[in-house]
């Protein structure tokens, strides 16, 4: 069997374990949602086999009896109040003590629980608060007079805190038992964060099964446009809680996604810690289950999105996406700013001439040049077929004499380029999307943004870049390569929006200001590498690299240059490879901030990283 028939197996012993009549109805509500083909496709997304099982993964993940008795006994030099702000409504006895025991259970010992309760009629609860509030007099509990709605009631219990930080926990979930201190160990090492989040899953309502973990980046600033990914556990600074204001009611449904944006657009630094330290809680009345259902709060996230474009001046239309809860913003072009598309190419008349037809097919924006490198060609054909393109006032050629060398061309390309925004794009390639290059130069202009890639597919429709991580096969890698393109992937990212440490200039649009104060690409690197490298380049200079899955582009790769099986050319590649670990040793020391450390560096897809110990654990 060939991975791709392996990645289009559904694993149906995983489905019917899953089988009972609430997940039933909920199917029907997927079917009626998407129809049936794309119901389909999500199915398969849903239940296909699992590279490493997140059961047993989890097992061996979580800190045993001696480690965390280690965390007890240590003694930080920072040792913040943390007030755990928590909104009550008739919560069931069960997870209410399991809530409270998971903040009993914490090997962080300075921290507050202050618990809003909203349900003043439910007397059971009202004797479990009061049993815990004697038991320790770190659990406080306000008993409100009504129910004020998850925003007032989270209200009522941020007013409640005297911490120095709070941090947001629901009613029905848990904490693990590290959670606070990994919290006061990244708040230790860097005292000028003001907000920091956690990775999470989820756990059935009787906590026998962990579930979809979900692996954050470090901060993303186009992923939480694209969909509320911090979510839990958000413990922020309170000072930046007064200036942003707390929990808004206009917002119920998506109150913490509009929350998270004031915060984050008042706190001087964001910071994340990698490890899974919230448990988010799924049962028939839980929002981690029950998608579809919910328009409300989807219209809402899609509001917090626009209040957040107009609290930072940006332009942008919010739209959702067909996986509810997941957005897309499309920022207008500013003015009309010439682009230079810079295409090298060596012979190959057919392959050149289909991706230029394809431009002047699919391309609606009407400011642009085209500029041709040619690179040493020796066929009667192409040169004739440069005689039909120089009639084309649009398009200019240039002779590059030297050898191969993909970032000289490329700079040397640029240096006769008169566009504003430079478009490199490979000669093998088709434009899908019409809308491209103002699609591209919407996100490109934003002033934080020095480039922007896009989703490339193969011509068997599978993808071939959806994005670059650091690390992965060792320097870099794309994500998502041979998956069907009508798929979404792990947590929808081969189809949303998001930043990145690096996409693939096979189709790249960068500011030229990005472009000179990162130097251009590195004439050293004349094959491998060179796109990434440059992005890494223009990433420390503070700007982003987006990757548009909105723009889609067939992708025939690497035409123009032949394998790589000459001893000259394997010995370049090696020094290519030792350029980059050399210039770049600290983030493939310490990792892509754009993916997570539990994530796989072999494959391509989102796995989990397997972990030694896996299946040991009894």
């Amino acid at each position: 069997m060939n991975k791709k028939e392996k990645a289009g197996r559904i694993q149906w012993n995983r489905m019917l374990k899953k089988l009972n009549p609430y997940t039933i109805k909920k199917g029907f509500r997927y079917l009626k949602h998407y129809g049936p083909k794309e119901f389909w496709i999500r199915l398969h997304e849903r239940f296909e086999p699992e590279e490493v099982p997140y059961g047993p993964w989890y097992e061996a993940y979580v800190p045993d009896e001696s480690e965390l008795e280690k965390q007890r006994k240590h003694r930080f030099t920072y040792e913040p109040l943390i007030s755990v702000a928590v909104p009550a409504f008739r919560t069931p006895e069960t997870f209410l003590i399991q809530m409270v025991e998971s903040l009993l259970a914490q090997t962080y010992s300075n921290w507050e629980l202050c618990i809003a309760n909203g349900s003043p009629e439910d007397t059971v609860m009202k004797g479990v608060l009061e049993q815990y509030m004697k038991k320790d007099s770190r659990i406080r509990v306000s008993e409100l007079t009504e129910n004020k709605g998850i925003a007032g009631n989270t209200n009522a219990a941020l007013e409640m805190a005297e911490g120095e930080f709070v941090g947001l926990l629901d009613h029905d979930d848990l904490l693990a038992p590290n959670a606070l201190y990994e919290v006061v160990r990244a708040l230790e090492a860097d005292r000028e964060l003001d907000a920091v989040y956690t990775d999470e899953d989820k756990v059935t309502t009787e906590l026998d099964e962990h579930f979809q973990p979900h692996l954050k980046p470090d901060f993303n600033l186009d992923l939480l446009r694209s969909n509320n990914y911090i979510c839990h556990f958000f413990v922020v600074r309170r000072s930046v809680v007064k200036k942003a204001g707390g929990f808004r009611q206009e917002f119920d449904g998506a109150q913490d996604h509009d929350f998270i944006f004031r915060c984050v657009e008042t706190a001087r630094k964001v910071g994340h810690i990698s490890e899974i330290l919230y448990h988010w809680r799924t049962h028939k009345a839980s929002t981690a289950d029950n998608p579809a259902s919910k328009m409300y709060a989807f219209d809402a996230g899609k509001r917090a999105i626009e209040a957040h474009l107009e609290r930072t001046g940006t332009e942008g239309v919010v739209t959702h996406t067909p996986d509810l809860g997941f957005f897309r913003v499309k920022y207008p072009v500013q003015g009309n700013p010439l682009v230079s598309i810079i295409i090298p190419n060596k012979d190959e008349k057919e392959t050149l001439k289909d991706c230029i037809e394809s431009i002047r097919k699919k391309t609606e924006y009407e400011n642009y040049e085209i500029i041709i490198v040619e690179n040493n060609s020796t066929t009667e054909e192409i040169f004739q077929y440069y005689k039909e393109l120089s009639q084309d006032p649009r398009i200019r050629l240039l002779r590059w004499k030297k050898e191969f060398n993909y970032s000289a061309i490329n700079n040397y390309g640029v240096s006769h380029a008169r566009g504003e925004y430079l478009l490199f794009l490979n000669n093998d390639v088709k434009i899908i999307t019409p809308g491209w290059i103002k699609e591209m130069l919407g996100v490109c202009q934003r002033p934080e943004v020095g480039a922007v890639g896009v989703k490339l597919i193969y011509p068997d429709n599978t993808i071939q870049h959806a994005g670059c991580v650091i690390g992965i096969g060792g320097i870099a890698g794309h994500m998502f390569v041979d998956m069907p393109a009508n798929r979404t992937g792990y947590l929808h990212k081969a189809s949303i929006l998001q930043d990145m440490s690096a996409v693939t200039a096979a189709c790249m649009m960068m500011k030229r200001t990005a472009f000179e104060e990162a130097g251009g690409f590195t004439e050293k690197l004349s094959v491998a590498f060179n796109d990434v490298d440059l992005c890494l380049k223009v990433r420390k200079n503070k700007k982003l690299i987006v990757y548009d899955p909105y723009v889609e582009l067939y992708h025939m790769e690497s035409k123009t240059r032949g394998a790589e099986d000459s001893t000259e050319k394997v010995r370049r590649f090696q020094e290519e490879i030792e350029y980059m670990r050399c210039q770049w040793i600290d983030i493939l020391k310490n990792g892509d901030p754009y993916y997570n450390k539990n994530l796989s560096l072999t494959k391509w897809n989102y796995s989990l990283r397997p972990l030694q110990g896996m299946g040991r654990k009894q």
